[in-house]
């Protein structure tokens, strides 16, 4: 029973996220085709409100991109 809660707020909270910012799905749909793959370089940065920035990024390793595809598959379960 509470895995169906946990399901139902997730996808609730999802439907809320992509209606808030709906660039970031489309956004992420066109890099799974194209540029998740071994060597890619994923950057982040993010800036709080006060202006500071802060800023990350991986290289992307295969076991990583195999991680990528696993969790594309989770809304099916």
């Amino acid at each position: 029973m509470m895995d169906k809660m946990i399901k139902n707020e997730a996808k609730k909270r999802m439907d809320m996220f992509n209606a808030d910012h709906p660039k970031v799905m489309p956004f992420l749909e066109m890099l799974k085709g194209k540029a998740l793959k071994d060597g890619t370089v994923v950057e982040m940065r993010v800036t709080d409100p006060d202006g500071n920035e802060y800023v990350s990024n991986i290289r992307l390793t295969a076991t990583d991109v195999e991680t990528i595809r696993l969790l594309e598959l989770l809304p099916q379960l």
